[in-house]
């Protein structure tokens, strides 16, 4: 029984590997680079204003739901409803213990359920687009005024997906919310 020598073997591997275009975004299909994707498209918006019915940087800033349609669209292909009402009736109904990276968060801020929306990025931080006169950000489901708002989440995203995504240990702190 003959064997590759070692080197050979691992070019094999490194060659028949899948390979996606930089410029194509992940599919939902694509595990596990869609969290990982997903996640870096969020955090490239990080410190952009917040604009009511904002879609994006070249409108002047983004709406929660706003962001979250431009990142789950951009990284994955996904074509979400406008608004978090509409979001909320989309995926799997996920408890707080079993939040992974990529998952919808779900806040009652405006005295009606499902009326904030942002992506979960783990260690019990979630990115979202906050308010007027805020920027895109990270903050924390501890906080008690978040905590008292939460309605519930979502997956969109596959659990095998969401699993094995790590997030960033730093965010800048200019941009973490208390």
């Amino acid at each position: 029984m003959s064997f590759l020598p070692k080197s050979l073997f691992a070019a094999f591997l490194l060659l028949s590997a899948p390979v996606f275009a930089a410029d194509e975004p992940a599919q939902a299909g694509d595990a596990p680079g869609a969290v990982a994707t997903l996640i870096d498209k969020g955090f490239g918006f990080l410190g952009i204003k917040y604009r009511l019915g904002g879609t994006g940087p070249e409108v002047g800033g983004f709406d929660c739901s706003g962001l979250v349609r431009k990142v789950f669209g951009d990284a994955l292909g996904l074509n979400l409803p406008r608004t978090a009402s509409e979001m909320a009736r989309l995926g799997d109904k996920i408890g707080t213990k079993d939040l992974k990276p990529g998952d919808l968060v779900f806040f009652n801020t405006m005295r009606r359920t499902f009326s904030h929306v942002g992506i979960y990025v783990g260690d019990n931080k979630f990115l979202h687009s906050p308010s007027a006169g805020g920027v895109v950000r990270v903050e924390t489901l501890d906080s008690a005024y978040w905590m008292k708002r939460f309605n519930g989440a979502r997956r969109l995203v596959p659990d095998a997906q969401a699993a094995p995504y790590a997030p960033p240990v730093k965010v800048p702190e200019a941009l973490a919310g208390e």
